[in-house]
């Protein structure tokens, strides 16, 4: 009767769910965000022989609540500044109390460009931070800030955005590129996201590298390590427009509500431009540009873009459209170096067939 007695008395604990476990800290490096705080600090990018080495500033917005792990990245070129305003209104904005899952904004992916006021190249070593992916630890200081944001940003998120706009030097209409290979899951969400993201044109991108150990690019080592990730471009000519800035803003409020980090967010964008044939129009030679079209323009195949003429003003050559389309950047200012882009063409096309 007493073992009876003892079991009845379990009965109801047998019954009764686990307790819930309650939330970790999320931890970045040096630093933690406990459930429901926000942390910010400094990823560091140790010195070696011939650099001074730098750092990543980076906040931490940990939700109550569990969820998907969000990165956002800024600045991986240091004179895009709207995506470096927007993670700082993000910060502000994000409300750790109420959000689900958690929110990693790398406010400046590359300090040495954005103090040197460098277009496309570190002033350090002289390389494109988003060629270099993902990285190398013994490298030079770009391949350093890559390896650091591959392992401690990209590693650790579920998501990734890159956020971007036209360098100090691109007149640039807005958009986003969604990579269409990588394997199909990821492909899948990323569609999602893509639409999420609210941006009016979407660019297919369907030739990025498939190693993983030579992604080139930020958003692609996230594709490539089987996390759904997206470029934006929102912003021109290194200026600080509200307009561009708000669409980063909302874009990414847009991308957490369709994730179910937010209740709050605007709706996917409901019929958007696909642009599928696209190309970068590069010159052959060095000299100063001088743009004949604006961003956003449609052009017929054989139109002239740009000239590019040497110091004394002679003519060297001659930028003309390769197809039909419409002008989703051209130069703004007038340098140029052999190799570099002049302007980016996009075809537009029926919309995709969801993966």
């Amino acid at each position: 009767m007493r073992h009876r007695l003892t079991l009845l008395a379990l009965l109801p604990l047998l019954a009764a769910p686990a307790a819930a476990q309650p939330r970790a800290p999320f931890t970045i490096g040096p630093i933690t965000a406990q459930p429901g705080t926000r942390a910010s600090g400094n990823l560091v990018v140790a010195a070696r022989p011939g650099d001074q080495g730098t750092t990543i500033p980076v906040t931490v917005v940990h939700g109550r609540a569990p969820g998907p792990v969000l990165a956002l990245v800024a600045g991986t070129h240091g004179y895009e500044y709207p995506p470096i305003i927007a993670a700082q209104r993000l910060r502000a904005s994000v409300d750790p109390a109420t959000l689900s899952g958690t929110l990693v904004i790398v406010h400046a992916a590359n300090v040495p460009s954005l103090f040197g006021r460098t277009v496309y190249y570190s002033p350090v070593d002289g390389k494109n931070l988003n060629r270099v992916f993902p990285g190398k630890a013994d490298g030079t200081l770009s391949e350093r800030i890559a390896d650091v944001i591959a392992r401690e940003v990209i590693e650790r998120a579920t998501h990734v955005v890159d956020m971007h706009c036209g360098d100090g030097n691109e007149s640039l209409r807005p958009y986003l590129y969604w990579v269409a290979t990588g394997p199909v899951d990821v492909a899948r969400a990323s569609y999602d996201m893509a639409l999420s993201a609210g941006f009016s044109h979407i660019v297919i991108d369907r030739e990025r590298p498939t190693d993983a150990g030579s992604s080139v690019y930020l958003s692609n080592t996230a594709i490539l390590r089987g996390k759904p990730a997206l470029t934006i471009e929102s912003g021109a000519l290194g200026q600080t427009d509200e307009e561009s800035t708000a669409r980063i803003v909302e874009s990414m409020k847009g991308v957490m509500r369709h994730l179910g980090m937010r209740a709050e967010g605007p709706p996917p964008v409901a019929h958007p431009v696909w642009i599928d044939r696209n190309e970068v129009l590069r010159a052959s030679s060095t000299g100063l540009v001088q743009p004949l079209v604006e961003r956003g323009t449609t052009v017929a195949q054989g139109a002239l873009l740009a000239r590019i003429v040497d110091l004394f003003g002679d003519l060297v050559e001659e930028v003309r459209a390769p197809f039909d389309g419409e002008v989703l950047y051209i130069l703004g200012t007038p340098p140029v170096s052999k190799g570099e882009p002049v302007a980016f063409i996009g075809a537009r096309a029926d919309a995709p067939r969801r993966p």
